[in-house]
């Protein structure tokens, strides 16, 4: 009994995704070959030796990329049984099966992949989100983690990155963010025993950093807390990075001192927006000052922080682009925001809330299968060639290696001012977020 398991793309990580549902599986008594495509080519033997194949979908670029894949595998697999998995999967589920794939299972996928190993139908994800009592991951298999993204420091040294997540889901509703589909405000803990023991073993593997994946790590304030003082308390000198909304940092402020202590040394969070208005519709849970007071704490802290952005909505306008420029600027946060995140599109996969505005007809447009999203227009004609433009010099840039203030220069047209000293650089992973 064999099996493949398929990760297309996670930014730069080792996949959580193929190393949990494999300690299951193994578990089990299957056979599991881990695959990721994006650091190792695939091969036509392992495809051909597989009694069922599993596509893990975290993400957009992934799934796009393994609908692309697809026709390849189902010709060097013939009547190979396929499935998907992951966040992306239920979202795009008419899209996978029309495709090819047999079954399409959920974000909790790791007992349903085991039922689908086991089943000679095709499985159906579970119609209540389940708990599980996560294994600790199996990594083995997988390419060694200094072949994935690393922390670039300021001193220009490197650290070898890896990943685990202690929980999925979300508590919260923004509108624009593919989790909601499909957790719907739930979320889900992974014991922390067991995410020391996934730490532990990458470690032993030679990681000196670990990003935490989780949507945001203080959805559970104590189950957080009680993970990362595990963490420092076994590897004094390991540090790590996480996710947190705005909100949080302001409402949880109390414990940013404490993650500092125990070594965190980048929190990313999804600003979106400078404009209240759009982050209203995007039901955001802040505003503007709220993040700048967020700014201020961090800073205060000396606590590094990586905001990312939705650049272009229906309702960006050349000014609103303009203004957000200025504004990245008179923060000093022109080291601290990936170029990237200059050109970033609004995504409205199916279900998005977004299709609750009021407005939405002015704007949206038809579902493209082939694109995974809805169509949508600028408010603005202007908009659309402004957004070509953006994407085609932060793709040049980044080609040419550029630095994150030239590049900047180069999107907003304009000189970018000297950065302050004590900010001229923070530890960033060098594959950076996007969808």
């Amino acid at each position: 009994m064999r099996a493949l398991l398929i990760a297309t793309y996670e930014m730069g990580r080792q996949p959580f995704g193929l190393a949990s549902p494999a300690a299951w599986l193994r578990r089990a008594g299957w056979e599991i070959e881990c695959a990721d495509v994006s650091r190792n080519p695939l091969t036509t033997e392992a495809l051909g030796q597989a009694d069922w194949i599993g596509f893990y979908l975290p993400m957009h670029t992934a799934t796009r990329l393994a609908l692309q894949l697809l026709p390849r595998v189902k010709q060097a697999a013939p009547g190979t049984r396929l499935c998907a998995f992951g966040l992306y999967a239920p979202i795009h589920g008419d899209t996978l099966r029309a495709a090819g794939i047999d079954a399409v299972l959920g974000p909790e996928f790791e007992s349903e992949l085991v039922d689908f190993a086991r089943a000679h139908s095709p499985a159906q994800p579970a119609t209540v989100l389940p708990r599980l009592r996560f294994a600790v991951p199996d990594r083995s298999g997988l390419p060694s983690l200094d072949q994935y993204a690393c922390l670039e420091m300021p001193d220009g040294t490197a650290r070898v990155s890896g990943y685990t997540e202690a929980s999925r889901g979300c508590k919260h509703r923004c509108r624009h963010c593919p989790i909601v589909p499909v957790y719907n405000g739930q979320f889900r803990i992974v014991d922390a025993a067991t995410v020391a023991a996934d730490i532990r073993q990458q470690v032993e593997c030679g990681a000196e950093h670990i990003s935490f994946g989780d949507p945001d790590f203080l959805n559970g304030p104590r189950h957080a807390l009680r993970v990362i003082e595990a963490l420092h308390a076994e590897h004094p000198r390991l540090s790590f990075d996480v996710t947190i909304k705005v909100e949080h940092l302001l409402r949880h402020a109390a414990l940013l001192p404490r993650l500092r202590e125990c070594g965190c040394v980048l929190i990313t969070t999804a600003v979106e927006s400078f404009d209240d208005t759009v982050l209203a519709k995007l039901d955001k849970g802040h505003t503007e000052q709220d993040f700048l007071e967020a700014l201020a704490l961090t800073r205060r802290l000396g606590l590094a922080l990586n905001p990312t952005f939705v650049a272009f909505t229906p309702w960006t306008t050349p000014r609103s682009f303009a203004h957000w420029g200025e504004t990245i600027a008179a923060l000093d946060l022109i080291e601290q925001v990936a170029p990237v995140q200059y050109g970033i599109r609004l995504l409205i996969p199916a279900g998005s809330r977004l299709l609750e505005l009021g407005d939405a007809a002015d704007w949206l447009g038809p579902y493209d299968p082939s694109g995974l999203s809805y169509e949508w227009r600028f408010n603005d004609p202007a908009s659309e060639e402004l957004c070509r433009r953006v994407q085609a010099v932060v793709a040049a840039g980044s080609r040419a290696k550029l630095s994150r203030r030239q590049i900047f220069a180069d999107v907003f047209r304009r000189t970018a001012p000297d950065p302050a000293p004590q900010r001229a650089t923070i530890p960033y992973l060098n594959e950076p977020w996007f969808c």
